[in-house]
């Protein structure tokens, strides 16, 4: 008789993905991505049991309503330009999970929260890169919901709150953008200080109560230097925070990872 699993609620992630490929490529200095590439590598050690599925929102799929990967196997996106050719050979075989796509698209709709499922989407960088540094083996199957174009932090607190139960059910949430993305910024000594006080204050609300972090975070814009640390209207690497803080729902975000990098701040959040 084969023993039935009780699953254990996961927590919620916030992670950087880096620039393009850059952890399968050299990289002048060699070390700038080894640090992250090491945080990520060592977080399956962190999670409480292996995650039965995976949902990845990316910094790198907006779309005018929400929508939700939906086939069985989505290829890969190669959505960054300029890398090294084998950059773009790279692989990662994961299942998708049309069932969880579908509860997914039940628990929005539920919340009042228009979406579509999407059958011949495939999964881009914000997803293949760092999941290939967690789950190397590409056997656990994965869901990507985009972004609304809008970019509205309420709504992406709102939709991850709706979909809060999932944990319960061992789905691995994991918001993948970038804590600080300004491409102007990055190798500019001038940002540095920018960087890092944006980077408290994210701290420091992540780890709020859960009616003030909302707040804080629905009102991003007011913080220190967060203007520089994500340009108007391009704060799309910081929405993927909001949908997880939305997830979280009561548990109280922590700092598990953060470094200078490209001489800007940089750093991952676990909830729970």
């Amino acid at each position: 008789m084969n023993r039935q699993i009780t699953l254990v609620k996961q927590p919620v992630l916030f992670i950087p993905h880096g620039a393009g490929p850059c952890f399968f490529m050299k990289w002048q200095p060699v070390s700038t991505w080894d640090k992250m590439a090491e945080f990520l590598t060592g977080i399956s050690n962190r999670l409480p049991q292996r995650p039965k599925a995976i949902l990845v929102i990316s910094a790198h799929w907006q779309t005018p309503e929400f929508s939700i990967t939906a086939g069985m196997q989505p290829e890969l996106i190669y959505d960054y330009f300029g890398f090294p050719e084998h950059t773009y050979q790279l692989t990662y075989p994961a299942f998708g999970a049309p069932v969880l796509a579908k509860k997914i698209s039940e628990l929005l709709t539920d919340a009042g929260i228009n979406n579509n499922q999407d059958r011949s989407r495939g999964f881009d960088h914000g997803m293949f890169i760092p999941l290939k540094l967690m789950f190397p083996e590409a056997d656990i199957p994965v869901v990507q919901l985009s972004l609304r174009n809008d970019l509205n932090p309420k709504v992406h607190i709102a939709t991850g709150k709706a979909l809060a139960s999932l944990r319960q059910e061992g789905v691995l949430i994991i918001g993948s953008g970038m804590s600080f993305h300004n491409m102007d910024g990055y190798n500019d000594a001038t940002f540095t200080v920018p960087s890092e006080r944006f980077d408290e204050w994210l701290t420091t609300t992540v780890a709020a109560d859960q009616d003030e972090r909302f707040a804080g975070l629905c009102d991003w814009k007011q913080a220190p230097y967060a203007l520089d640390s994500h340009l108007l209207g391009a704060e799309e690497h910081l929405l993927p925070l909001m949908v997880a803080v939305g997830a979280a729902e009561g548990d109280k975000g922590h700092k598990v990872y953060s470094q200078q990098v490209l001489k800007t701040q940089l750093s991952a959040f676990q909830f729970g």
